[in-house]
């Protein structure tokens, strides 16, 4: 049987199975790390030095809920991306901005370079850069594909 030019082009590619898991795992990482520090969770919290502890509680609102918007933009975009919405490409898009954003408050506004372990912290910032782009870049693709409505 031959299929119609229309049902090939709304057949999910496998990829966006692949990319759209593996955002929600990654996204979900950020979401409960987020969550612990912001409950205070004590034995989450516990391989935390008093400098690292004493950095996250006195983040500043603003700062914290870019962090918010950034870790659950993420959890949402990826929802979204496996439920193939075009708004996916907006969340991470807000995702990706908040990532900015905070990474300025750690970095720059803040000694997040000397309390969260020197380069290597930059080093996994520049990480979560990456992959928060890659995720609004790949859902952005999608949409120009016509694969998310």
């Amino acid at each position: 049987m031959v299929e119609s030019q229309q049902e090939t082009a709304n057949k999910t590619p496998w990829h966006l199975w692949v990319i759209g898991i593996g955002g929600l795992l990654w996204s979900s990482m950020g979401a409960f790390d987020y969550l612990m520090t912001q409950t205070k969770n004590e034995s989450y919290l516990s391989s935390f030095t008093p400098e690292q502890l004493e950095f996250f509680y006195a983040i500043p609102s603003w700062a914290v809920a870019s962090w918010a918007i950034g870790v659950w933009g993420g959890v949402v975009g990826a929802i979204l991306l496996l439920l193939k919405k075009s708004a996916s490409e907006w969340i991470f898009l807000a995702s990706v901005i908040s990532v900015i954003v905070t990474t300025f408050q750690n970095y720059i506004l803040s000694n997040g370079m000397e309390v969260m372990g020197g380069a290597l912290g930059l080093i996994f910032t520049g990480i979560i850069f990456v992959i928060a782009l890659g995720l609004y870049l790949y859902a952005r693709a999608m949409h120009q594909k016509g694969l998310l409505t």
